[in-house]
């Protein structure tokens, strides 16, 4: 694959220390700029790990890590939150906005915290994201007086200010009714397809998983299936994920 911006090598996760529990048990997989990609498996699977080393909130016990060429293995703690700042984008559930701010505030909370208070330069680009979700007329409305799907477009257009090459959500609609989750699935490919912006979606719904471009699951800590819905088709994507074999598919 070209223009790999993601590239895991035998990547374990250990955690305690008289008592061990593996978590992960080495994963490697290289993702390439602009995939879509949705992260699937069962609780206790590894996915929030694997998602927390991706987004340099966490630490393997061992292997590598390389986003955009960078080896994050090798970076100290301030120079970890310096590569969050610059490079990636966040994406949860629960988004974490602050009811009492609206919603050019928060999305402008990242640089305030960061950088200072902001200059003219990021308001105007602040106030172009949120145009951009669809939310131009709720732009200084406070966030507890938005619906659900709306918070979670603030919490996309905050996880845009920076430019990131790469944005990993954690069960963006999983708090959303069927249609806010589409609403919300459809900008992000959006945003994927305009920007070619990496996205790594953690999913237990398989239907979002299904419009993914990418399909990795998690076993007991393991990559046991990875395969591409568009090439291999709906029916046979769906015989993959009701299947208890791992499967790998390679494109080319």
């Amino acid at each position: 694959m070209d223009n790999i911006l993601v590239s895991l090598d035998s990547v374990n996760k250990v955690y305690g220390d008289e008592v061990k529990t593996q978590v992960l048990f080495d994963v490697s997989l290289e993702i390439p700029q602009g995939q879509f990609l949705a992260l699937i498996g069962p609780s206790g699977s590894g996915k929030s790990t694997l998602l927390n080393i991706l987004g340099a909130l966490d630490r393997p016990s061992s292997g590598t890590i390389l986003i955009n060429q960078q080896n994050l293995v090798q970076l100290n703690e301030n120079q970890l939150a310096d590569f969050r700042n610059k490079f990636l984008g966040f994406v949860f559930q629960f988004h974490y906005l602050l009811p009492e701010f609206t919603t050019i505030e928060n999305v402008l909370l990242p640089y305030w915290i960061g950088k200072g208070k902001p200059n003219r330069q990021m308001f105007n680009e602040a106030q172009r994201l949120i145009e951009r979700v669809g939310l131009a007329n709720q732009i200084n409305k406070r966030i507890n007086l938005l619906s659900g799907g709306q918070q979670q477009r603030v919490a996309i257009a905050r996880a845009l200010l920076n430019r990131p090459q790469l944005i990993l959500a954690d069960e963006p609609t999983g708090a959303l009714d069927t249609k806010s989750g589409e609403q919300v699935l459809d900008l992000m490919q959006e945003i994927n397809d305009e920007n070619n912006t990496t996205f790594i979606v953690v999913t237990h719904d398989r239907n979002v998983a299904l419009r993914a471009e990418r399909i990795i699951e998690l076993i007991d800590g393991r990559i046991c299936k990875d395969f591409f819905p568009q090439i291999v088709g709906k029916e046979k994507s769906i015989e993959i994920l009701e299947s208890h074999a791992c499967v790998w598919d390679d494109p080319s």
